[in-house]
């Protein structure tokens, strides 16, 4: 199947979250496909930001500033552009960040779906949407079992939580107001896709295991592992926007209830591994580094292990994962490498969307 880029040939896509780090390689992706790309984010979470070394903002038809939570706003800014498709991936995404501030975790990550699906509800040139969850909103029993899209909803941490909520809240809007719903008032066709821990070049968030080790290795410092028995599904970021791009081709073309709904995007299970084999294996790209435990810090709960079943996307989607492990933190380490050495990082992110698409 495969992604086309003449389906993508001047479409016109409204892009929440565009300043963020998977949706500033989207942004790039969609743009490289020709696309019509608009943007509507909060300014760039961290500095430096992929958004900005990548000159993101160069490359997009509209770039709007604001705030999710502002239904209003949002909705003004979708009827300018009167999208053909919608990504929704802006969000409150950390998880201990969302021990500090839970109330603006549900508000971001809950009301913020809905203001977004409101928006697409008064805007009948919307065909398709994706609306980007996580991984971590099933109810984890830390199993060895790969959780599969049906299985149970849930979250222990308010991160977690709110993203199984707006799970449940996109499956509402879909049954009650678009495609075959009862009421249904327009017929966009709505999907909710779930990915695992991605890795690559230009994340600098907090708490996250890589930009961690390459803020500590450019500093020369120790890194400092929380969990490092826990495994993750790791993925380089290409894998599930590919993943996203091709989805939305079927919900298009074929906006059934095979399509419109919920989906995994997850590594291959050779691509699961502890954090501290990643963090061992950055260290060794680098050329050097040092690796401790924090033992002495209270850490709040995070899960030790996660595994998701991808047969649903392989079956109806012929995706998979393509870049291994190994490929995955070779390529984003070579990411940071450039960068220091002050290179346009827009053409070189290009150049590994191009390598990925053409199977390199």
């Amino acid at each position: 199947m495969g992604i086309n880029p003449d389906f993508w040939q001047n479409k016109k896509v409204f892009l929440t979250g565009h300043t963020g780090f998977k949706g500033g390689w989207l942004s790039l992706w969609l743009q490289s496909l020709g696309a019509e790309v608009h943007g509507y984010s909060l300014q760039p979470p961290t500095q430096p930001s992929f958004y900005e070394v990548a000159q993101v903002a160069d490359l997009l038809a509209s770039n709007t500033f604001g705030d999710i939570r502002n239904g209003a706003r949002l909705a003004d800014a979708m009827k300018c552009v009167q999208p053909d498709i919608v990504f929704h991936l802006a969000a409150q995404s950390l998880v201990r960040y969302s021990y500090k501030e839970p109330v603006e975790t549900y508000a971001v990550n809950v009301l913020g779906t809905v203001n977004l699906l409101e928006a697409v509800r008064a805007n009948p040139s919307v065909r398709a949407v994706i609306n980007v969850t996580t991984d971590k909103c099933y109810e984890n029993r830390e199993w060895c079992y790969p959780y599969r899209e049906n299985d149970p909803l849930g979250g222990h941490d308010p991160y977690s939580a709110s993203k199984a909520c707006a799970e449940i809240v996109t499956r509402s809007y879909r049954a009650s107001f678009f495609t075959t719903g009862s009421d249904a008032s327009q017929q966009a066709a709505i999907a909710t896709v779930r990915a695992g821990n991605v890795i690559g070049g230009g994340d600098w968030a907090e708490f996250r295991l890589i930009p961690d080790c390459i803020r500590a290795l450019m500093l020369d410092q120790p890194i400092f592992l929380r969990y490092p028995s826990a495994v993750r599904p790791w993925q380089h970021v290409l894998d599930p926007l590919a993943g996203y791009l091709m989805l939305t081709q079927q919900l298009w073309l074929q906006p059934s209830a095979i399509y419109a709904d919920s989906w995994n995007f997850g590594p291959d299970p050779a691509n699961e591994a502890t954090v501290e084999r990643v963090a061992r294996q950055v260290v060794e790209l680098w050329g050097y580094g040092e690796i401790k435990v924090d033992k002495l810090n209270f850490h709040p709960h995070e899960a030790s292990l996660l595994r998701l079943d991808t047969t649903k996307a392989w079956t109806h989607l012929g995706w998979r994962s393509h870049w291994s492990l190994d490929r995955a933190l070779r390529q984003t380490v070579e990411w940071y490498r450039v960068w220091q050495q002050e290179k346009d990082m827009q053409q070189y992110s290009l150049g590994q969307i191009l390598a990925y698409q053409e199977g390199r």
